[in-house]
């Protein structure tokens, strides 16, 4: 048992350099999807609430417009998505496989409509009383969302991110699929094509344990603001 153990620690540190490099490599993906998704997915998911049916911007056209775009791009299987958009992706960067930043356009653009949505969603669940009092106080629509939907949607928007943040982590396993980079490129690179099961389930655990340091801190995070 000792001398098993001895040989998997040998080949995880044989391994460990281009273990390093894969997670340095999903880090750019997820880092670039959560930039979008905060910047861009924000603004969309308040815009979607803001122009739907009975609310204080109501706009059908800019809603549908919208609406009809988040949910293309979250209906789309993502596999089918990254192959879909390989031609796009070479015109605008040259390459659209082997590279961390080509592999997270798809990224990008789903990281976009799937926190849009959960973006949405959490501004629904306020209560109708806090727009009420808004409108009362005579608030503007910039200060309705920065002062009052933002303030008491703000715990949700933070469990809503975490849970598109471990989306984006299974979206950046997929892009190993078709060559992208990172740990789902070296799971299946160096342990699935290989037969290497003990790196691979090393990756897999890896993976795992970041997820729930991610959930965990995300949780903590969201406790933390939750004022109520």
């Amino acid at each position: 048992m000792t001398e098993s153990i001895q040989i998997y620690l040998d080949r995880v540190i044989e391994f460990a350099p281009r273990l390093i490099e894969s997670l340095q490599e999903s880090g750019i993906m997820l880092s670039l999807a959560s930039v979008v998704a905060i910047f861009i997915g924000i603004p969309l998911g308040t815009l979607l609430y803001l122009t739907a049916p009975g609310k204080p911007s109501e706009n059908l056209w800019i809603y549908q417009i919208c609406n009809i775009f988040v949910n293309i791009v979250r209906s789309f299987p993502f596999l089918l998505l990254v192959v879909a958009m390989q031609p796009a992706i070479r015109a605008l960067y040259g390459r659209a496989t082997g590279d961390p930043i080509a592999a997270s356009f798809p990224m990008m653009l789903i990281a976009i409509a799937l926190y849009a949505r959960f973006v949405e969603q959490s501004l629904l669940e306020i209560p109708k009383g806090v727009i009420e009092v808004a409108d009362a106080m005579g608030a503007s629509t910039n200060q309705l969302v920065t002062k009052f939907l933002f303030v008491e949607s703000r715990s949700s928007l933070i469990i809503g991110f975490t849970t598109a943040f471990v989306s984006f982590i299974s979206y950046s396993t997929i892009m190993g699929v078709v060559g992208g980079g990172g740990i789902g490129d070296f799971a299946i690179r160096y342990g699935y094509q290989r037969y290497e099961t003990d790196i691979m389930y090393t990756a897999i655990v890896v993976i795992i344990i970041f997820v729930q340091i991610i959930q965990w801190l995300g949780l903590k995070l969201a406790k933390k603001l939750d004022k109520r």
